[in-house]
C-alpha cells in the first residue's frame, strides 16, 4: 500500500513546479502550464519582466520629458499682423502624437501586471526561502486593484490630449489665462504618478540585478537624466508662466480702455483696426521698456526677447537653459515681483533645487569618483613605494626596475586583483572561466596534450597569473626550478650552457603559446619525487614585458599524482619523446650500438680477409719452402689490421634515466 502523502509536501511540490525548480526557469516568461500563451501568467522572476521593466523605465523617463512639452503649446504673436495669445497648433499635434504612444505603454504595462505572479508573503510554506508562488489570475487581479491599480491608470489616463482638444474648445469666452491655468493643473496634477512609478520600478531592478546602472558612467547619465528633466520642467513652466505674465498686463490694461475687449487679445477672433490704432495696452506691457509701471519679475528676460514669439528650438532651448541655470544655483539671480505666485515659485524652486543638488549630483559624483579609486590607491601605491625605496636607499637601477615593474602591473590589471574574484565565484564558474582562460595553452605542452579532460581541467584550475618586466630573469641555469610558465603575451630568451661547458652556448626565443620550466616534469612524475627540486637546465630572461600563467611545483606534483592511475602507454612514449634527459641518453644510446655494429663488421670483414691470406700464405710455403717471403708487406697490413679492433675505445656507459611509473600507487 502506497504511503500517503502529507498536504504540505503536495503544496511544497505544486510551488515548486511553478516555480520551475530543476529546469532553469529563470530563463523562462512563463510559468509551466498548458494553457494558450495568452492566458499565461508570467513569472516575475524570468528575463522577460526584467527586460520589460527596464523598457518601461526607460518610457517613463520619455514620458516625463514630452509631459512638459504641453506648456509651449501656447504663443504670443508680436505686431505681425497684431499683438495676441494663440496656440501653435502643429506642434499641439506632434506632441498629441508621440505622448498617445507613451499612453499606450502605459497601459500595456496594467496588462502584463495582470497576467504576472507575486510572491505571497504571508504564506508558510518556502520555497528555497521565498515565499509561494500565486498564479491564480483571480488572486493576482484582486492584489493588484488593492495596491498599484488606481496609480497606474493615473498615470495611463490620456488627461492633457482631453484638454488640449476638447475641454478648452468647449468653453466659451474663456480667456487664454484660464486655459493656461487648467492646463498646468492637468498636467502637473498628471505628472505625480508618472513620476512615482520611477521608483518602484528601479526597486524592482535593484531586487533582480542588484543595481540600476551595470556602469559607473551608466549611474552618473541616469542621475544627470534626473536632473535634466527637473531643469527641463522647471523652464517649461517658466516659460507658460511668461505667457500668463503677459496675457495678465494686456488684460488689465485692456480693462482700464472703455473700447477695449477681451477677446481681441485671442489670435482667433478678428482685430478692430481702429481700436489697433488707438490702443495703448501694447505700449504698457512693452517687458523691454524700462519706463513702464507693470512688473514682469522674473519673466522679463522671456518676455523683453520675445521668446514666446519665436520657434520651437529656440524658446525649448532658452526655456531649459534657464531652469538649468537657476536650479543649479538655487534661484539666486532671480529678481522677483511682489506677484504672490512667482514669490511661491521661486521658493519652490530654491528649496528643489538644493534637494536635487544634494542628492543627484552628489550620486553623480560618487559614480565618477568610483571610476578613480583605482587610478588613487595605484597613485597611494606608488607613492609608498618611492618612499621605501628613498629609506633603504636603494640604487637607482634598482628603483627604475621596481617602477617598470609597478607601471606594467597597473597596465595590465588596472588594479583588479584576478584572483580574489576568481576566489568568490563558484568552482563550476571558476573551473569554466580557468578552462576558457588556459586551456589552450596547456594544451600547446606535448605532454599535456595526451591528457583528458578532468586532468586538464586540474591543471587549469591551480594556474596563477604572473608578469616579468623587461630584463627580469625568471630562473638562472643551475637554480631549482620552482614553476612553470606559459606565455600569454610577450617574449622571453632560454639559452644554456650546458653545465658550464667552455665554449657551448645555445639560446632560442620563447612566444606566446611556448612554455618553460619543462624540468618540473619528470620530477613531478616520479612515483615518490624527492624533496629536491630539479635543477634548471637553461637560464630565462625576459626580452620585453611579459604576461604569463604560472604553475607552482606543488600544485604541478598534486596534479601529477593523479596520472599513476592512468595505463597509456601513450603517454609514455610522449613524456620520453619531449623528456630532455631521455632524449640525450637516446642519442648516445643510438650512437653506441651504431659503433658496435661498425666494429663488429670491420672484425668480420677483417678476420674473413686474415683467413685468405693465411691460405694464400701456405700455398707458396708448400711450393717453396726455401725461397724468401715475397708477401711480407701484406703480412705487415694484416697484423696491423689485427690489432685495431683490440685498441677501439669504447664509449663511456650513460645510465638509463628514471622512466615514472604511470600505473603504480606511491607507498604510504
Amino acid at each position: 500500500m502506497r504511503p500517503a502523502i502529507p498536504l504540505h509536501q503536495k503544496q511544497a511540490g505544486l510551488a515548486a513546479s511553478k516555480l520551475g525548480v530543476g529546469t532553469s526557469k529563470k530563463h523562462r516568461a512563463f510559468v509551466a502550464s498548458d494553457e494558450q500563451w495568452y492566458n499565461k501568467i508570467f513569472d516575475p522572476s524570468s528575463d522577460f519582466i526584467l527586460t520589460w521593466n527596464r523598457i518601461f523605465l526607460f518610457s517613463c523617463f520619455v514620458a516625463l520629458f514630452i509631459d512638459p512639452l504641453y506648456f509651449y503649446v501656447p504663443k504670443i504673436s508680436y505686431g505681425s499682423p497684431k499683438f495676441c495669445v494663440g496656440t501653435d497648433t502643429r506642434f499641439a499635434v506632434g506632441v498629441t502624437f508621440f505622448r498617445s504612444i507613451a499612453d499606450l505603454l502605459y497601459v500595456l504595462h496594467i496588462i502584463i501586471k495582470f497576467r504576472t505572479a507575486y510572491i505571497n508573503p504571508s504564506s508558510t510554506l518556502r520555497v528555497f526561502g521565498r515565499g509561494d508562488l500565486v498564479t491564480n489570475p483571480m488572486e493576482i487581479a484582486c492584489k493588484y486593484i488593492r495596491s498599484d491599480l488606481a496609480v497606474d491608470v493615473a498615470a495611463a489616463l490620456p488627461l492633457p490630449q482631453i484638454i488640449v482638444w476638447f475641454v478648452i474648445p468647449a468653453i466659451k469666452y474663456s480667456s487664454a489665462e484660464h486655459n493656461n491655468n487648467i492646463l498646468v493643473l492637468i498636467v502637473l496634477a498628471q505628472y505625480l504618478p508618472r513620476l512615482y512609478l520611477i521608483f518602484p520600478l528601479t526597486y524592482e531592478i535593484v531586487k533582480a540585478t542588484g543595481v540600476v546602472a551595470k556602469t559607473a558612467w551608466e549611474g552618473a547619465a541616469y542621475n544627470m537624466v534626473l536632473y535634466l528633466i527637473a531643469s527641463h520642467v522647471l523652464g517649461a513652466l517658466w516659460y507658460l508662466l511668461s505667457v500668463d505674465r503677459q496675457t495678465f498686463c494686456w488684460k488689465t490694461s485692456c480693462l482700464s480702455e472703455t473700447d477695449c475687449h477681451i477677446k481681441y487679445l485671442d489670435c482667433d477672433t478678428t482685430l478692430n483696426a481702429t481700436w489697433a490704432k488707438t490702443t495703448a495696452v501694447f505700449s504698457k506691457c512693452n517687458a523691454s521698456d524700462d519706463t513702464i509701471s507693470f512688473d514682469f519679475g522674473m519673466f522679463g528676460p522671456a518676455l523683453s526677447n520675445q521668446a514666446p514669439a519665436q520657434s520651437f528650438a529656440m524658446k525649448y532651448f532658452y526655456s531649459l537653459w534657464w531652469g538649468l541655470q537657476n536650479l543649479s544655483c538655487y534661484g539666486q539671480t532671480l529678481s522677483v515681483s511682489t506677484y504672490l505666485g512667482e514669490t511661491l515659485y521661486c521658493i519652490f524652486l530654491a528649496v528643489l533645487g538644493l534637494v536635487l543638488f544634494a542628492h543627484l549630483i552628489g550620486n553623480v559624483q560618487t559614480y565618477l569618483q568610483s571610476i578613480t579609486v583605482r587610478v588613487e590607491e595605484w597613485r597611494l601605491k606608488q607613492r609608498d613605494t618611492e618612499e621605501w625605496m628613498r629609506h633603504r636607499q636603494l640604487p637607482c637601477e634598482l628603483r627604475e626596475r621596481v617602477r617598470r615593474f609597478i607601471q606594467y602591473k597597473w597596465l595590465a590589471t588596472r588594479g583588479v586583483n584576478e584572483e580574489s574574484i576568481l576566489q568568490a565565484l563558484p568552482a563550476d564558474l571558476r573551473r569554466d572561466i580557468k578552462r576558457h582562460l588556459c586551456l589552450g595553452l596547456v594544451r600547446r605542452v606535448p605532454f599535456f596534450s595526451q591528457m583528458d579532460d578532468q586532468l586538464l581541467d586540474a591543471i587549469c584550475e591551480r594556474l596563477v597569473s604572473s608578469l616579468c618586466t623587461k630584463g627580469t630573469y625568471i630562473v638562472r641555469e643551475g637554480d631549482p626550478v620552482t614553476e612553470m610558465l606559459f606565455i600569454i603575451r610577450g617574449k622571453l630568451e632560454s639559452s644554456t650552457t650546458n653545465g658550464g661547458r667552455t665554449g657551448f652556448f645555445n639560446s632560442i626565443t620563447l612566444k606566446p603559446g611556448d612554455f618553460c620550466g619543462e624540468e618540473l616534469l619528470g620530477w613531478a612524475l616520479v612515483p615518490r619525487p624527492t624533496t629536491n627540486l630539479p635543477s634548471s637546465t637553461q637560464t630565462v630572461k625576459a626580452l620585453i614585458e611579459v604576461e604569463a600563467f604560472a604553475l607552482q611545483a606543488e600544485d604541478l606534483k598534486f596534479v601529477a599524482s593523479q596520472f599513476r592511475r592512468l595505463h597509456s602507454k601513450k603517454l609514455q612514449h610522449t613524456f620520453r619523446y619531449y623528456s630532455h634527459h631521455w632524449r640525450t641518453w637516446a642519442s648516445c644510446f643510438i650512437q653506441a650500438a651504431w659503433r658496435r655494429y661498425k666494429r663488429r663488421k670491420m672484425a668480420k670483414d677483417l678476420s674473413m680477409r686474415e683467413s685468405f691470406n693465411s691460405i694464400r700464405l701456405d700455398e707458396v710455403d708448400n711450393e717453396d719452402d726455401d725461397s724468401p717471403p715475397k708477401n711480407s708487406l701484406a703480412l705487415k697490413f694484416i697484423a696491423r689490421t689485427r690489432k685495431v679492433p683490440q685498441n677501439m675505445k669504447e664509449l663511456p656507459k650513460l645510465t638509463k634515466p628514471d622512466e615514472p611509473d604511470f600505473s603504480a600507487e606511491p607507498e604510504d
